[in-house]
């Protein structure tokens, strides 16, 4: 039962370097228990309007302590690989309560979030117990227009977009979901990936659910559904007492928005308010800044924030185990004017570029970045090394999914659509080129190569992230390990394979130091191989360096597999390293 895991928020207690608080609640003092690491390796536009009505039988009364309530409560996809060759954050979340142009500014928030996800986009609005669905595949500009944000009325909604999957199935993947039971509807909206999710899958398919998605998401809504404790969101509790992995969601019933981060705080979700006193959830900051709402605090890990007409209540999840923030998010995913975790991304990113010039010094005429992630580490590079930073690429922000190319076949295709080198620029230097990180190293060899012919004496790649040796599976969209050639490759061997003058990562005992009294509060198993949280059902991408330019169609050839993977390959690498 719900009642054997839950706690209301204390009320005195200490300040972490986890989060911010808000000012009206004293921050969660999270117990020093920490769960051991363990080590695991493994190898346009679509639509849909949907609307469910029920009545609402219960109504959650106000100022109710916990224990009151508690006691009384008896196909794999197609892929298209993009010539970024970057990990993928999978989706973005957006939940509004209160506001009469609701599904309005969470299309605006969900633009702000658009770099989380770029295939699909969804909102779900309720209006007189109704709740309203649109979603479509693409950008958030080309789902919406102004007769289709007209028929999601309503003062509350919540918002979705995604990145994973492509081709003719990925519409039924597109969140919000929307699901009908006896008590109801509700809409889901979830950052994140549950890392126990097949078996969960099987255990709710040998019982008689059936599924209409591929999406780990909706096995969600099939526990909500299956819960028999009142009122709603302890349902939503106990559903997530059984969820495994990282998950920040927004829920959206007839009278109330409920947000919920796991435990251990994998992914971003912060809480802001309007000036009209509505509330609003969203993954980064950036899109609390578009609709003018201020930033609060976090939403705790593992707490449970449900929002209705008679305001906030807050509950937590247990047990508490330390967080593990994901540290791609300062990396790469958030945007630089985000604050993520506490910490203003742009801070961090401009340090590691510092730490870089500090650490991987070299003699250079020029310091330059790979658009757009590598801009601000490398303005970071270049204020410490006295070298100036110039635009040496010139990214292309109208570059499509497919291209059709000459016959006459052109060499690097889909780097050159992308990326244009200033020959200005680089002409006889000798250039430091600053990204964020190196996955397969194909795009890095390709882009080493353009700046060569572009006349580049000499090119030093500086990498701000650490070597990547393992997938993620908590919301990351990575190739196997196999596949990543840091895993495969000491970095002398992929400076020799990309073609570098010299190649430097950002050393990961550095990375940490930056991070100073927060470091252990981070999640690094993409770089050392020790997961939080073991990954069971494993889910990889097997794409592999043969994709030639990374835009050109859809791989159909390629599956994708749930594999128990083998630990060898990372096992070694981490035990070098020691």
């Amino acid at each position: 039962m719900a009642a054997t895991n839950l706690s209301s928020f204390s009320s005195s207690i200490e300040k972490t370097c986890l989060f911010s608080p808000c000012p009206s609640q004293k921050p969660l003092s999270l117990p020093p228990k920490t769960l051991q690491k363990p080590f695991f390796s493994s190898k346009p536009s679509s639509s849909r309007f949907l609307s469910h009505t029920h009545k609402n039988p219960s109504k959650l009364l106000s100022k109710i302590p916990i224990s009151d309530i508690v006691s009384s409560a008896k196909d794999p996809d197609e892929f298209y690989i993009s010539c970024d060759e970057k990990p993928r954050e999978e989706c973005g979340v957006v939940g509004i309560y209160g506001d009469p142009e609701a599904s309005r500014l969470c299309y605006l928030a969900l633009h702000a979030l658009q770099h989380r996800g770029q295939e699909g986009a969804g909102i779900v609005s309720v209006s007189n117990k109704i709740l309203h669905l649109f979603t479509g595949v693409g950008l958030v500009s080309d789902v919406f227009d102004e007769n289709k944000l007209d028929h999601l009325p309503g003062e509350s909604a919540i918002g979705h977009v995604r990145y994973s999957t492509a081709g003719s199935s990925m519409l039924k993947n597109v969140q919000p979901f929307v699901a009908g039971y006896r008590f109801g509807s509700v809409g889901v909206a979830h950052n994140g990936n549950l890392v126990n999710y097949r078996s969960l899958r099987t255990m709710l398919e040998d019982k008689g659910s059936i599924f209409n998605t591929s999406s780990d998401t909706e096995v969600v809504l099939h526990l909500i559904a299956k819960s028999k404790a009142q009122p709603f969101f302890l349902r939503i509790i106990e559903a997530c007492e059984k969820l495994e992995g990282a998950y920040s969601m927004v829920f959206l019933t007839e009278d109330k928005l409920v947000a919920v981060r796991d435990p251990f705080g994998f992914r971003p979700l912060v809480m802001g308010r309007r000036s009209n006193g509505a509330v609003v959830f969203a993954s980064e900051t950036c899109a609390l800044d578009l609709i003018e709402a201020t930033c609060e605090r976090e939403v705790n890990p593992g707490e449970v924030l449900v929002v209705d007409k008679d305001g906030i209540q807050s509950f937590c999840l247990l047990p508490h185990p330390q967080p593990k923030n994901c540290i791609f998010e300062h990396i790469y995913f958030s945007l630089p004017n985000s604050v993520v975790f506490g910490r203003s991304v742009y801070e961090s990113r401009h340090a590691f570029g510092e730490i870089l010039a500090t650490e991987a010094p070299v003699d250079c005429d020029v310091v330059i970045a790979v658009p757009d992630s590598g801009v601000v580490a490398a303005l970071g590079y270049a204020a410490k090394s006295g070298v100036p930073f110039q635009q040496g690429l010139i990214r292309s922000h109208y570059v499509g999914r497919t291209f059709i190319e000459p016959s006459q076949k052109i060499r690097d295709f889909g780097v050159k659509l992308k990326l244009s080198p200033v020959r200005a620029v680089l002409e006889g230097k000798r250039v430091v080129v600053v990204d964020d990180s190196i996955v397969r190293g194909t795009t890095s060899s390709k882009i080493v190569r353009l700046l060569k012919e572009a006349g580049a004496k000499e090119v030093h790649m500086r990498i701000a992230s650490p070597p990547i040796i393992g997938s993620c599976y908590y919301g990351v969209d990575t190739p196997s390990s196999e596949e990543l050639i840091s895993n495969r490759m000491t970095v002398e061997e992929v400076n020799n394979f990309i073609g570098s003058d010299s190649l430097a990562f950002l050393p990961l005992e550095s990375l940490m130091r930056f991070l100073g009294a927060c470091a252990p509060n981070y999640c690094y198993a993409c770089f050392s191989g020790y997961y939080p949280v073991p990954p069971k059902d494993v889910k990889v991408k097997r794409v592999g360096d043969f994709v030639d330019d990374g835009v050109n169609g859809s791989l159909n050839c390629i599956d994708e597999e749930w594999v128990q993977a083998s630990r060898d390959v990372a096992m070694r690498k981490v035990n070098a390293s020691r």
